[in-house]
């Protein structure tokens, strides 16, 4: 698992570094994340493999200031990372899985969940376990496969119509219609309604059902011939309701779907936090949804894996002190994206590693 940035450039030019510049900035950005406080030369000296002397230390952090890796947040302070230092320190992190315990323990966490609830579910564990803002983007219901449809009486004149995507979500339309007789008969054309739905996007649903309705002579009131305009009427008519994969806390219509945070404390309880300005700065930034949706368009174009962004990556004003780490889940044409989004100081790692598993968690429930 390598961490790609999500503006990720291959013209990109990054330092490149000697080994105890390697050492050191990747103790200064342990000890910035376990701290949360600028990092001295004594806290880098506790934690480097190889021991430096002092002076060794300090000659480097110097360096590193100088490459534009480190910074002082004020004269007397240590160091802190920047985000270029942190883009260094992420295109030199090892790869990292999640032990076989930790493993059993997330899918036994995340339970049996039907198709309906298994994001929220998935969102909230990345909160818990991260402490940071676990999120997941769900595609909208037009973009995903089908799997079947059925059509339900509601009275004399009106009937439900429930299209079921291959991952549980659901899109209802409600159709005038006095013709189609009783359920059993809705039951028989939801039957030959079938045969054309499987594997199709409503996109494709519609092409495919114009075409039928175009070809259409006879008059005859065939089952085929009744499901067909039934379902052609459904698709022209206005959303009766569609369903997203959970009760959405947050829902937005925009190209890529819903946005699902199930909880907002873990991220809040982190030190970065305390400033209540920052926090609404925050909130505004996500509820605009501009840039993370932006960054989710970019992980939707990458081909998959684990992605990081961070800084003047991801565009938004409000969120470039911030660091966001996601991957796509799902599989088809329209796959959704999971992830987490925190301050800067996260442990990268941790949080890469429990992503990436839990987008193939996620992946193989839906295709349960």
């Amino acid at each position: 698992m390598h961490p790609r940035g999500a503006a990720e450039n291959p013209a990109r030019d990054l330092p490149v570094l000697g080994q105890r510049q390697q050492q050191v900035l990747r103790a200064i950005v342990a000890r910035y994340v376990g701290d949360a406080a600028p990092v001295g030369s004594r806290s880098v000296s506790h934690v480097l493999a190889v021991p430096l002397s002092a002076a060794s230390i300090r000659n480097t952090m110097a360096e590193l200031a100088e490459l534009g890796l480190v910074e002082k947040p004020h004269a007397s302070a240590g160091r802190v990372p920047t985000a270029l230092g942190l883009r260094v320190f992420l295109d030199g992190l090892a790869p990292r899985g999640l032990d076989e315990f930790e493993r059993r323990d997330l899918a036994a966490g995340m339970g049996e969940p039907d198709p309906a609830s298994l994001v929220r579910v998935a969102s909230r564990v990345l909160s818990e376990r991260t402490r940071q803002l676990g999120f997941v983007v769900v595609p909208r219901v037009e973009e995903l496969r089908l799997r079947h449809a059925t059509l339900v009486r509601l009275s004399t004149s009106r009937v439900l119509a429930v299209l079921v995507a291959e991952t549980g979500e659901t899109l209802r339309r409600v159709v005038e219609d006095g013709e189609s007789g009783a359920q059993p008969e809705l039951d028989r054309l939801a039957a030959a309604l079938n045969e054309r739905i499987a594997g199709r996007t409503l996109a494709e649903l519609r092409e495919a059902l114009a075409r039928e309705v175009a070809a259409l002579r006879s008059r005859a009131e065939s089952v085929v011939e009744r499901a067909v305009r039934l379902a052609w009427r459904a698709l022209q008519a206005d959303d009766e309701g569609a369903t997203g994969a959970a009760p959405m806390t947050q829902r937005a219509s925009r190209p890529h779907g819903d946005l699902v945070i199930a909880t907002w404390l873990a991220l809040l309880d982190q030190p970065e936090f305390r400033d209540a300005a920052r926090v609404k700065e925050l909130l505004t930034a996500i509820e605009t949804r501009q840039a993370l949706l932006q960054v989710v368009e970019r992980v939707l174009g990458a081909g998959g894996g684990v992605t990081v962004a961070l800084g003047e990556e991801l565009g938004e004003p409000g969120l470039r002190q911030l660091a966001l780490v996601a991957a796509p889940y799902g599989s088809g044409v329209a796959p959704g994206v999971l992830g987490v989004i925190g301050p800067w100081r996260m442990d990268y790692a941790r949080v890469m590693a429990l992503v990436g598993y839990l987008s193939e968690l996620v992946t193989r429930k839906l295709s349960a």
